[in-house]
């Protein structure tokens, strides 16, 4: 037999399996200690954070959702024991049972657990819970926390596991329990006085109050009328420029007179002498002033900041900033790239910014703007006053990850929000925008004197990322002519403007979110669920962007300030928030708070309960009658807003919405169109025969009608304001006033006008060539 021969032996295997069987027993073995190696667990709040976050940490790590708070105060009881130290009775929320089972499970087989909840209070207080219920200690280093869900930052915090901090739990469980005293004391006086149904909240109350306050500036405010006087002047042949009548025989011209300090023009008579006199004067310059003005970066966002300028700038209301910032935060599917946090922790007070993250944005900025659009050093923001700083501002995770860059994951929302937190931190860490301005005084006559102003920008600086304000635009167009001491200028002509004093705007999403900062009501974080909160409860609404309070919540205000005069004051509540940021910092004992609030409470309340008799709300009574018993309907304000019901009640219990009728027929069944609104407030149309006809549009419907097919037409409107008219009919394709066909129609003009261009050169060029020929022809003849 040719060949190597290999022996074997009776009862035995063949040496080349043998042979590979020893080979594979220390791989079996290897195998074995790592199946016995535990993991770690790492407990975030949401599934989103844990995807993001598992992918970072790899495979000896597993990282499981809390989906928020596990534990907390009852709700069919107080939950506190005022006798015994305030102490509160916590229970598990109902419904998670199976998620506490499986985390417990989890830590169980787990080598070791990591608390990642939130770095704030309320991360804190359900960190504490999640100690709780595994069985952790909290003094031990159980807990992490993050900023930024960046890999570098997970591994870091991994790195420097820490204790519980109890002062931060004790600010939390302070504020719990200061809300459930109000709310679970005061709410049931408000059911037996006022109307089922109600609550009272120790921050909301106070923001209710602001609102029915403005309105009643509103309501009390009584408009004056007033004039101005601008007028178009010119130097020689230059273009004309704009002036104001600013002083009248060295007064200056004002709304009102100010006890003789100031001129006012209180009639068309006043003002049409006063330009009169203008028109016959002579003018000539009084004084120019040119000047540089620079214009500063604002910082990068906090929550505040950030909810304002959305609201701003891309209409949204806070919560809906709020959610999207969230999705931002936990991570979003990138692409090859997976799950990443694309921002900083959102709910912070902070303009403080990493040096790392400074760098970076530097960086960028000199490579894509210019050396000069970055400062010699990192522009650094100071805090507030009142600012606890424990997380840097809201910034992009990765300056590098440009808007562009990942356009085509996001939503349309996430992109625009992301790339005003983008813009913002990148323009922070630019240079000042510098503007050369001019300010001229005019002379006219002996008595007047009129005044202009202009700026240029002479360099972007940051403005080349992001937008100044409406007003700053405005400025840098005005462009003044060059001007001298001494010029004489010509009247082009005068205008007398009419104006009428306003009253204060009522809040909106960004203004009372400020106001809310800047009298130290709440916390950023819970700005947004405080203006849920009221809406939901029928104190306030939103009409056109704007809160109103109803009927019901002027009168709790006005129950609550003056027997409860301390819940609803702007100044107590202040106090009471710097005081738990005190039991945060360790300073003050968070029952030495709860006791000073309690006990003046319940003697306010038990002389509140004698003293307030049953509260009658206005009724308001409609034109619709009954159809069951054939009593006239009333007004109600319910949870999702006001709707008609019978005076019946509890005998009858008939009930209608508020139908507004638009005066256009149904192109289904001939019925007319109302307007309805949905659960969450938004407006849409629909027939008046529901449910018999369920004809419904979100669009606005018009009483014009098509002029081709004779449809009555719908108005659509973008979220970036624009508008357009169509036909209601499918099948008929009129659409007028639509941007994009506005688009059109000037592609299709300037091709036009291409085309004719093109046209008349080759014309020309076939005239020229005919002449050229002609002339040869003569030539040789």
């Amino acid at each position: 037999m040719n060949g190597t021969h290999i022996g074997v032996r009776r009862g035995s295997e063949p040496l080349a399996v043998s042979k590979e069987k020893n080979a594979a027993k220390p791989k079996a073995k290897a195998k074995a200690r790592k199946s016995q190696e535990k993991k770690t667990l790492v407990v975030v709040e949401s599934p989103a954070k844990a995807k993001t976050i598992e992918k970072y940490l790899g495979r000896k790590y597993m990282v499981r959702a809390s989906m928020g708070h596990l534990r907390d105060l009852p709700k069919s009881q107080f939950g506190i024991d005022v006798e015994h130290g305030f102490e509160p009775k916590y229970i598990n929320i109902r419904g998670k049972g199976d998620l506490i089972r499986a985390l417990k499970k989890d830590a169980k087989n787990a080598g070791k657990v990591l608390l990642a909840s939130d770095p704030d209070r309320e991360g804190e207080a359900i960190a504490w819970h999640l100690s709780y219920i595994l069985g952790l200690d909290p003094k031990n280093d159980c807990r992490i926390v993050f900023n930024e869900i960046t890999k570098p930052a997970i591994k870091e915090a991994v790195r420097h596991a820490r204790s519980i901090n109890m002062d931060q739990v004790d600010a939390q469980q302070a504020r719990r329990m200061l809300d459930r005293i109000v709310g679970y004391k005061l709410s049931p006086l408000l059911w037996r006085k006022v109307r089922k149904g109600l609550s009272a909240g120790r921050v909301q109350s106070v923001t209710v109050r602001l609102i029915c306050d403005r309105e009643k500036e509103i309501e009390a405010f009584q408009s004056e009328e007033y004039w101005t006087i601008g007028a178009k002047l010119r130097k020689g042949k230059s273009p004309m420029f704009a002036a104001e009548l600013a002083l009248v025989d060295g007064k200056k011209l004002a709304v009102s007179e100010d006890g003789g300090k100031n001129v006012a023009l209180h009639s068309d008579r006043e003002a049409k002498a006063l330009a009169a006199e203008l028109a016959a004067s002579d003018l000539t310059v009084g004084s120019v002033k040119r000047s540089e003005r620079q214009r500063k970066p604002a910082a990068p966002f906090t929550t505040s900041s950030l909810q304002q300028d959305a609201a701003r700038k891309l209409g949204f209301t806070s919560r809906k900033t709020m959610m999207l910032a969230q999705q931002l935060y936990e991570g979003l599917d990138l692409g090859r790239r997976g799950a990443t946090g694309l921002i900083t922790y959102m709910r912070t007070d902070s303009t403080r910014i990493s040096a790392l993250a400074q760098d970076e944005a530097r960086e960028h900025i000199r490579t894509v703007y210019g050396a000069d659009y970055a400062p010699e050093r990192p522009n650094v923001y100071a805090a507030g006053k009142k600012a606890q700083d424990a997380h840097e501002a809201i910034r992009p995770t990765s300056v590098l990850c440009t808007p562009d860059s990942i356009e085509k994951y996001l939503s349309r929302d996430q992109l625009r929000l992301y790339t005003l937190v983008w813009q913002r931190f990148v323009a922070s860490q630019m240079t000042a925008a510098v503007y050369d301005t001019m300010r001229v005084t005019i002379r006219a006559g002996e008595r007047l004197e009129l005044r202009a102003a202009g700026s240029k920008l002479r360099f972007a600086g940051f403005t080349a990322v992001y937008a100044g304000s409406d007003r700053d635009k405005k400025e840098k167009d005005v462009v003044l002519p060059d001007l001298a001491e001494g010029d004489v200028l010509t009247l082009a002509r005068s205008e007398p403007q009419q104006h009428f004093t306003e009253p204060p705007p009522r809040y909106n999403d960004a203004s009372i979110v400020k106001t809310l900062e800047e009298k130290e009501i709440g916390r950023p974080s819970t700005y947004a669920p405080i203006i849920e909160t009221i809406q939901a409860r029928g104190y306030v609404q939103r009409v056109d962007k704007h809160f109103r309070p109803t009927e019901l919540g002027f009168v709790v205000v006005d129950m609550l300030e003056e027997y409860f005069n301390k819940i609803v004051d702007v100044t107590f509540t202040a106090e009471l928030e710097n005081e738990l940021d005190e039991i945060a910092e360790g300073k003050v004992e968070k029952n030495e708070l709860l006791k000073s609030f309690y006990g003046p409470f319940e003697a306010t309340l038990e002389a509140a309960d004698e003293a307030i008799g049953h509260v009658e709300l206005p009724v308001e009574v409609s034109d619709v009658p009954c159809e069951l018993c054939g009593r006239m309907m009333v007004v109600k304000q319910g949870r999702y807003g006001k709707f008609l019901a019978c005076p019946g009640f509890p005998e009858c219990r008939n009930t209608k919405p508020i139908l507004k009728k638009t005066g256009v027929k149904c192109p289904k069944c001939g019925g007319e169109i109302v307007e309805r609104r949905t659960r969450r407030g938004r407006t849409f149309y629909g027939c008046g025969n529901y449910p018999d006809c369920d004809y419904t549009t979100w669009d606005t419907p018009q009483k014009e009608t098509c002029g081709k097919c004779g449809a009555f037409l719908l108005k659509h409107r973008f979220k970036n304001g624009r508008s357009m008219i169509y036909c209601s009919n499918d099948a008929c394709e009129t659409r007028i006033d639509h941007p994009i066909n506005k688009e059109l129609e000037k592609i299709r003009q300037r091709l036009a006008a291409k085309e004719a261009k093109a046209k008349g050169t080759e014309g020309e060029k076939a005239g020229v060539k005919a002449k050229h020929a002609r002339k040869a022809k003569a030539a040789d003849a």
